[in-house]
C-alpha cells in the first residue's frame, strides 16, 4: 500500500541514460511483486515450469537486470526482514484481499471470463519463501549484491543512499522519501512509461516543508502502520494543516482510530531499524545461471536466454563487463 503523497510530488521525467554509472538500491519485494503480478499467461496464471513451480519472478529479474546492467547501472537488491508488529493490520488486509481475489479468479475461469480471471489473479499474487530464495540465488549468480534488511526494505534502501553506498532508491512507493532517501526513481523499465526522478530536497522546497513535516503528512494521510490515515485528510489538506500548527497540536484535534500511536509511527520513519551492510559487486557465474534457469526451471537457451549464446561467444571476461 505505502504512503500516498503523490499530489505533493512533481517528478522529473528522465531518460535511462541519465542513470548510467549510478548505483540504485532496489526495493526487492516491490519489483518481484511486479513480476509476479504482470508476467502471466492469458488466463492469469503466472509462468510455471513443467513441475508447476512459478517462474515469473526469475524471468522478470533476469531480463530487467540484463537491460539495466547493460546500461551501466549498478543494482543492489534489498530484501525485507522481519516485518514490524505495527504492520500487522495492513498485512491482514492484504491477506484478505488476496483470498477474496483468488475466489473471484476461480469463478471467472469457471464462466470462461479470462480477462477478469487475469485481473483477479494479479490481485491474488503473493511472494513465498521459495520465490524469495530463488530470487536471491539468481541475483547472486549474476553478481548483483543482495542485502537482507533487519526490518523494512525501503528503510534499508534509504539508509544505503544516506550512507552514499547507493545514489537512489528504485521503488514505486513513496515511503523511502519519508525514510530520508535523497533521490527516488520510479517506473524504471516500465514499458511505455517515462522514468521518474524525485529529489527529496525539491519536494521539501516546492511545498515549503522540512523533512519532519513531510513525515507528519505521511502519518496523517496513512502509512502501512495506520492504513487509510485520518478520515477526511488527504495530502493537500494535511499540507495545509501542517503549515498552520505543529503535528502534536493537529493530533489533539483529530480522531485517531489506530492501535499504533501517531508519534511512534513518526519515530519509525525518523529513526528506522536499519543495518550496516557491506556492499560487494562481483562477476556473474554463467553456468550457475544456466543451471538455475534452464536446467532446473525449463527456460530455453534459444527462446528465453538469448544472452547465453552471446555470452559464450564473447567469453566470460566480456560478459563480466556486460554485467557491469
Amino acid at each position: 500500500m505505502g504512503v500516498n503523497i503523490s499530489p505533493l510530488v512533481q517528478p522529473n521525467e528522465i531518460e535511462i541514460e541519465k542513470l548510467a554509472g549510478k548505483t540504485l538500491a532496489v526495493d526487492a519485494f516491490n519489483w518481484i511483486y511486479q513480476f509476479i503480478t504482470t508476467i502471466r499467461q492469458a488466463d492469469g496464471e503466472p509462468l510455471k515450469d513443467s513441475k508447476g513451480n512459478i517462474t515469473s519472478h526469475l524471468s522478470g529479474l533476469f531480463y530487467r537486470n540484463m537491460k539495466l546492467l547493460n546500461q551501466n547501472i549498478r543494482l543492489i537488491y534489498v530484501f525485507d526482514g522481519k516485518p514490524p508488529e505495527e504492520k500487522n493490520v495492513v498485512r491482514e488486509l492484504r491477506r484478505d484481499v488476496r483470498k477474496e481475489a483468488e475466489e473471484e479468479r476461480k469463478q471467472a475461469i469457471e464462466r470462461g471470463d479470462y480477462e477478469a480471471a487475469r485481473k483477479f489473479a494479479q490481485r491474488s499474487s503473493f511472494i513465498d519463501k521459495q520465490i524469495i530464495e530463488e530470487s536471491k540465488d539468481l541475483l547472486f549468480h549474476m553478481g548483483v549484491p543482495v542485502v537482507q534488511a533487519p526490518s523494512e526494505g525501503e528503510a534499508e534502501c534509504a539508509h544505503l543512499c544516506i550512507e552514499k553506498k547507493a545514489w537512489a532508491v528504485a521503488s514505486q512507493d513513496f515511503d523511502s522519501l519519508l525514510f530520508g532517501t535523497p533521490v527516488l526513481i520510479r517506473s524504471l523499465s516500465y514499458s511505455g512509461k517515462p522514468i521518474e526522478m524525485i529529489e527529496l530536497h525539491k519536494v521539501l522546497d516546492q511545498n515549503q516543508l522540512n523533512h519532519d513535516q513531510l513525515i507528519s503528512i505521511g502519518v496523517l494521510v496513512g502509512t502501512d502502520y495506520n492504513p487509510g490515515g485520518i478520515k477526511g485528510i488527504g495530502p493537500k489538506k494535511a499540507l495545509k494543516l501542517i503549515k498552520q500548527k505543529p503535528f502534536k497540536e493537529i493530533l489533539k484535534e483529530v480522531q485517531w482510530d489506530f492501535d499504533v500511536d501517531a508519534k511512534h509511527i513518526f519515530e519509525m520513519f525518523k529513526h528506522p531499524n536499519v543495518g550496516d551492510a557491506e556492499i560487494k559487486f562481483s562477476g556473474p557465474d554463467i553456468e550457475k545461471i544456466k543451471n538455475l534457469l534452464c536446467s532446473k526451471h525449463d527456460f530455453s537457451e534459444d527462446d528465453f536466454c538469448p544472452a547465453f549464446g552471446r555470452a559464450e561467444k564473447a567469453g566470460q571476461k566480456s560478459l563480466s563487463r556486460f554485467f557491469g
